[in-house]
């Protein structure tokens, strides 16, 4: 953050715009206060959303040349600016060093990939008759409107507005009530390489304020939303109150299912990476372990002594495993072991003991491995939003799938298998955006289109398939 900035504000226009009330930001590793944040409201969501408009009257004139240049520019900034970035993130977020060092590359990356490909992205002819000529243009919405979570801000922001940018329309983000630093400081940096003032705004402040205020501004023409399957009802519910389209990446709760045939010591450490990430707290985590009951024991035996060795701290410090975003949410999970029917956790379930003396106050949950769990039971079915994993056996193909497909959310699942009929034939029918085999991407690359079927959100982001998200297609015919 700039020196000269003793709290974190909105920024708007190419300016900081400080709010008459803050809240504070706590790190949750240690409950500490990092500083104050403005609380925005509807009138710094109405100041942003003029600014946007003004500047794309500007921006949607801009040849992909322009824009591929900006993008690309802002890549480098960010890329220059990483340790302060990964610091922030770390620090909000409570993640590890080297995790909010990930995030940042990947940040950039999306700037440089939009960069190059978006000078690539065209309309199409149409062949009709010898005199008639069509064809179709791809035009920008205006102002997008961008709503984030907590857990990944700087990617998700990164992406959100990079795709924005790349098209033609301008964009406000409400970044997440207690992640807002590193979506701020994106924004300087967006500013700082010559985007039009406006281009990208970024209000700071409370969902149920800033959020709701953006979602129904009249002259947002497109919505993103990523967070709770709840929150993005009430979102799609606000967008289609003015009938403007949105992009929804909510809950998850994916599966990584380990046959018969797997190698199992390869498995291992995806399994586990897959959930202690960002402290479980991701969309697409490896949150069910569906396992096939001749492996079952080798893989609990094994995944459970992983896990014994995963080192916790302060994410500053980069352990493997860092707190959650917040003493609420560690509540929330530590709520869901409480009442575990028959189900048994094999190794966690608790806060970790031998924590430093000055992260008492810190909101950690050991990696917890919870065996036998029922499919209908909560732990099964809803989403932990922490490095707790649901374990259960199957012991075929047909039952594999039925547990795969037995909740409301379809985003991520992994196949672990030699048998590559296997593979492709169940990648068919398990209902998930995204399938792997024998590897766990959490989401993917920045070129692999990524969202969900079922509770888990429409629309795509990442790859070439996010520009038609952010565009609109005009059909021209001329009779000749």
């Amino acid at each position: 953050m700039s020196a000269q900035i003793t709290q974190t504000t909105s920024f708007i226009g190419g300016r900081h715009v400080p709010s008459l009330t803050t809240y504070a930001n706590i790190d949750p590793a240690t409950g500490d206060h990092l500083g104050d944040v403005s609380r925005g409201g509807p009138d710094e969501v109405d100041r942003a959303v003029r600014a946007a408009v003004k500047a794309q009257r500007e921006w949607k004139r801009s040849s992909p040349e322009q824009r591929s240049r900006l993008l690309v520019a802002t890549a480098e900034v960010v890329r220059s600016h990483r340790d302060e970035l990964a610091r922030l993130e770390s620090e909000d977020t409570g993640k590890p060093l080297s995790q909010a060092y990930a995030d940042v590359d990947v940040c950039a990356r999306y700037f440089e990939f939009y960069g190059h490909t978006i000078e690539s992205y065209y309309g199409h002819t149409i062949p009709l008759t010898d005199d008639m000529h069509a064809y179709t243009r791809r035009e920008p919405y205006g102002v997008t409107g961008h709503i984030v979570a907590w857990n990944y801000p700087l990617q998700l922001i990164g992406r959100a507005a990079a795709t924005s940018l790349a098209t033609g329309n301008c964009a406000v983000a409400k970044p997440a009530d207690e992640t807002p630093r590193s979506t701020v400081r994106l924004a300087e940096l967006i500013h700082s390489v010559g985007f039009p003032s406006g281009a990208f705004n970024v209000v700071t402040g409370l969902g149920a304020e800033a959020g709701a205020a953006l979602s129904a501004h009249p002259q947002v023409a497109h919505l993103g939303f990523v967070g709770s399957t709840q929150i993005g009802s009430a979102i799609a519910h606000a967008a289609a109150d003015r009938v403007v389209p949105t992009v929804l990446e909510l809950g998850g709760k994916s599966a990584n299912i380990v046959f018969a045939d797997a190698d199992v010591d390869a498995a291992i450490p995806s399994l586990v990476r897959s959930i202690i990430q960002n402290a479980g707290q991701t969309c697409s985590a490896g949150s069910r372990l569906i396992v096939h009951q001749r492996v079952h024991a080798e893989v609990i035996e094994k995944v459970a002594a992983a896990m014994s060795e995963v080192t916790i701290g302060h994410g500053l410090d980069d352990p493997m495993l860092g707190p959650l975003v917040s003493r609420k949410q560690q509540s929330r999970v530590e709520g869901f072991l409480t009442d575990i029917g028959g189900a048994e956790i094999v190794t966690g379930g608790r806060r970790p003991d031998g924590l430093a003396e000055d992260l008492a106050g810190g909101a950690f949950i050991a990696p917890t491995l919870v065996d036998n769990v029922s499919p209908g039971s909560a732990l099964a079915q809803e989403e932990v939003f922490g490095p707790v994993v649901a374990a259960m056996r199957f012991d075929d193909d047909a039952e594999a799938i039925a547990l795969a497909n037995g909740t409301e959310y379809g985003l991520v699942s992994a196949l672990w298998t030699q048998n590559l009929s296997r593979a492709h034939r169940l990648a068919a029918e398990v209902d998930a955006g995204q399938i792997f085999v024998n590897t766990y991407g959490a989401g993917g690359g920045v070129e692999l289109p990524f969202g969900g079927f079922k509770k888990s959100g429409y629309g795509r982001e990442k790859s070439i398939e996010a520009f038609d998200e952010y565009t609109q297609t005009k059909t021209v015919v001329i009779r000749l």
